[in-house]
């Protein structure tokens, strides 16, 4: 098989949602989302296992109801800068909102990363939906959708441009003409659009990828639209295989539609696989991790982070569903309108929308090695997803993927054997973006 499947780690130290108790396992150190020793060694067992890339999530806003891991974690590009250091091949992608960041910020972090690493960075854009998050940035709302992705759209342009203010040999540093920087080689940007003022130019280079590789998270209209405009990477929500197949199809449809190769956009659908000796033991321990972690309130904590961290403790468990809709504008709106249409298509009380939203639901690559092995090829060959963005509980559990799985994907032709490239655009396949000043100079050139 010439297409090949790319991995991401996604580590979430004592507990991430869905995963309250795993703080409680004795394998779990209590600080791991604060220790940098923890994410090196998820980093270096990732390097190890030939993976494209460690992904690190991240939020600004908390409660004493969000999960462990969120209570109590590093910055996502302090964190990586550490890891940068450590590692040679994997990619290291941050997540940073635009809607509370500004661009110029953003584009010199990641760039520097980009630097630090030999090119691997990639910036994880997220617009926020922790209406919580306004208040920390001194606004009394959060901003409604429309404006978010509009903002996050022009924001994607506004970095990408600052991080093309030097052409590739801008710096030809000789000293026998005295010339460290040609001029001409850089370029303002004088920016001024509907979100942003921003003049350039940035005070760094371009990278040995040109530019760190932009992922998104595009669920919603919206964000599938923003997705197929500007992302290279896409973490996809996963599902059945017949979602899957939807959202993989869609998404290459629309980046086609934009004047994009399809190729040039990498899908990773969330995995969080639980591997053993045999079917049955990786069944039983997969409803093992959900008893545990299966609790009444942190899922009714869990359910108001769609409607933007909403407190449903002052409501009535047994009664219908409240009116509460008003609130999904400004936060997960996507899974708030399915949460809503199906409480009133079916007469849901509070306790009935919570335990539905919490459900036991089987994950595909559950089983022995071999099982694990030949689902992922099913749904690889299926058309669901380039890549998985792989999430385990313990040390242990992701050694059993690495030297169970990882094998068998090998010998099945669907992994690689050995990293292609140096960079993170490299190992997955993506082109290292021409300058634009540079294109603009040899197109006038003829």
């Amino acid at each position: 098989m010439s297409r090949k499947l790319h991995l991401a780690l996604h580590p979430y130290g004592v507990g991430g949602p869905g995963q309250h108790g795993l703080w409680k396992d004795p394998r779990v150190a209590k600080d791991a989302s604060i220790d940098i020793g923890y994410y090196l060694r998820q980093a270096e067992a990732a390097e190890h296992a030939l993976f494209d890339a460690l992904f690190i999530v991240d939020s600004q806003f908390i409660n004493a109801t969000y999960p462990p891991h969120y209570l109590n974690r590093l910055e996502p590009l302090t964190l990586l800068s550490a890891v940068a250091v450590r590692t040679r091949h994997l990619g290291l992608v941050g997540t940073a909102s635009s809607t509370y960041n500004s661009p110029f910020n953003l584009a010199r972090r990641f760039a520097s990363l980009d630097h630090i690493s030999g090119g691997r960075a990639g910036w994880n854009v997220v617009t926020s939906f922790d209406t919580g998050t306004a208040r920390n940035y001194g606004l009394d709302e959060h901003l409604d959708y429309t404006t978010r992705y509009g903002r996050a759209l022009e924001s994607v342009e506004v970095v990408r441009g600052l991080w093309d203010s030097y052409e590739d040999d801008a710096f030809p540093a000789d000293p026998e003409r005295g010339l460290f920087l040609d001029p001409d080689k850089l370029h303002a940007l004088e920016h001024r659009g509907e979100h942003f003022k921003v003049a350039g130019p940035l005070n760094l280079s371009r990278s040995p990828q040109g530019q760190p590789v932009i992922f998104q998270a595009g669920v919603s209209e919206e964000g599938r639209d923003l997705a197929a405009r500007v992302a290279e990477g896409i973490y996809a929500p996963g599902g059945s295989l017949a979602q899957a197949q939807e959202y993989y199809a869609d998404i290459k449809r629309r980046t086609a539609a934009h004047g994009r190769d399809p190729e040039h956009i990498k899908i990773f659908i969330n995995g969080g696989p639980v591997v053993a000796a045999t079917d049955e033991a990786a069944r039983l321990r997969e409803r093992e991790i959900f008893e545990e972690d299966n609790d009444l309130e942190r899922s009714l904590a869990l359910l108001g982070r769609s409607f933007g961290a909403y407190d449903f403790t002052g409501h009535d468990l047994d009664a219908p569903f409240p009116d509460i809709a008003h609130l999904a504008e400004k936060g997960g709106r996507t899974a708030a309108a399915k949460i809503i249409e199906r409480a009133r298509t079916e007469n849901l009380t509070l306790r009935q929308v919570v335990a539905s939203a919490s459900e036991f639901r089987r994950s595909p690559f559950v089983g022995a090695p071999a099982t694990v092995a030949e689902t992922i090829e099913k749904w690889f060959a299926a058309g669901t997803f380039d890549g998985i963005n792989l999430a385990f509980r313990t040390f242990e559990e992701l050694d059993l993927f690495v030297d169970g799985v990882v094998p068998l994907l090998q010998e099945r032709g669907l992994f690689r054997t050995e990293y292609e490239a140096d960079t993170l655009r490299g190992n997955l396949g993506l082109p290292v973006p021409e300058n634009r000043h540079t294109a603009a100079r040899r197109a006038a050139q003829g």
